[in-house]
């Protein structure tokens, strides 16, 4: 009765971070992967604080508002003088990245979410090939975010 009662609460707590780690990542994704309907743009980037940076939204489109400051997370933008393809979150100036750079880096907290459920899976249910699996998917996300975000 223990090991099962083990392996159906190790279960749970992995599901639970995948979830945790998808309900993190989806506020940034959502805006990136169904662009319909917002608007996007370019953002030159003017300055940086500690958590954000600013700058000039050029957009898109000629009937679109352009929009004399933006902020964007610090991580996404930290060069000044970076021009970056934007999406802005509905009814605010906040901007979130897109492209493919955009796409990775919205999907970060999943890929964190895979690296630690990667340890539960190895220590509670002691299924080896499935946490490698879980660990290296999200270890290629994380990388691949990380790649993306330095050269684009």
């Amino acid at each position: 009765m223990v090991p099962v009662a083990r392996l159906f609460a190790t279960a749970v707590l992995a599901a639970l971070l995948l979830i945790a780690g998808v309900w993190a990542s989806w506020g940034a994704a959502q805006h990136v992967m169904f662009p319909t309907g917002r608007e996007r743009g370019t953002m030159t980037v003017s300055r940086c604080t500690d958590e954000v940076c600013t700058g000039p939204f050029a957009p898109g489109s000629p009937t679109a508002v352009r929009h004399p400051s933006v902020t964007i997370d610090r991580s996404i933008g930290e060069k000044k003088g970076a021009r970056l393809p934007v999406v802005l979150k509905p009814s605010s100036t906040t901007a979130v990245r897109a492209g493919t750079a955009g796409f990775l880096h919205a999907w970060v907290p999943l890929g964190g979410a895979l690296l630690l459920t990667s340890v539960v899976i190895a220590g509670g249910i002691r299924n080896r090939r499935l946490a490698w699996i879980t660990g290296g998917a999200g270890f290629v996300l994380l990388t691949a975010a990380w790649a993306a975000v330095s050269v684009f």
